[in-house]
């Protein structure tokens, strides 16, 4: 084939990187544990039979696991329930949070971010990838902005063949 008619990659030529937040994502078995299946009549919390009911967990049903922890009844709980039952399952989860799955999910992905070494993106052109089959928190792409924005000659989101420019260094 003659050059004239060459088939070029000028995406590939460009030195642009992708970066994949999707790539950051914590593996492992996400579980969520409703304190209103501890409680008397699921609205009344007696201390006597919460303890009970959390000595009686199975935490290898828990190993390994990211916990929520939630509280879908309209009932008060006092802070110490959620120290007891935390203290039951820490030994066994990756990660326990108090709020939704959404909460935990934002919290794995800020730890995510923060530990990741971004270095091998110094001074480079990098083109965060825009559509994912994995759901994102929009907390994640603005902690990551924050972390590569020194770091990067340029950055940009979307897809190669249509991106928005962020920044220019």
């Amino acid at each position: 084939m003659s050059e004239e008619f060459e088939i070029r990659n000028k995406v590939a030529e460009s030195g642009l990187v992708n970066f994949d937040l999707t790539d950051l994502v914590p593996k492992g078995i996400r579980k969520g544990i409703d304190l209103k299946d501890f409680l008397f009549q699921e609205m009344i919390l007696k201390e006597k039979d919460f303890r009970e009911k959390v000595a009686a967990i199975d935490t290898e049903e828990y190993e390994g696991a990211y916990i929520y922890i939630y509280n879908s009844a309209d009932a008060i709980v006092p802070l110490w329930a959620y120290f007891l039952l935390t203290a039951k399952l820490t030994d066994a989860a990756k990660k326990i949070v108090f709020g939704d799955r959404e909460d935990l999910e934002v919290i794995l992905m800020h730890n995510a971010i923060q530990t990741h070494d971004f270095e091998e993106l110094r001074g480079k052109r990098v083109l965060v990838k825009g559509c994912s089959d994995k759901e994102i928190p929009e907390n994640a792409y603005i902690e990551l902005v924050e972390q590569l924005k020194p770091l990067v000659k340029s950055l940009m989101f979307g897809e190669a063949c249509s991106n928005v420019p962020i920044v220019k260094n």
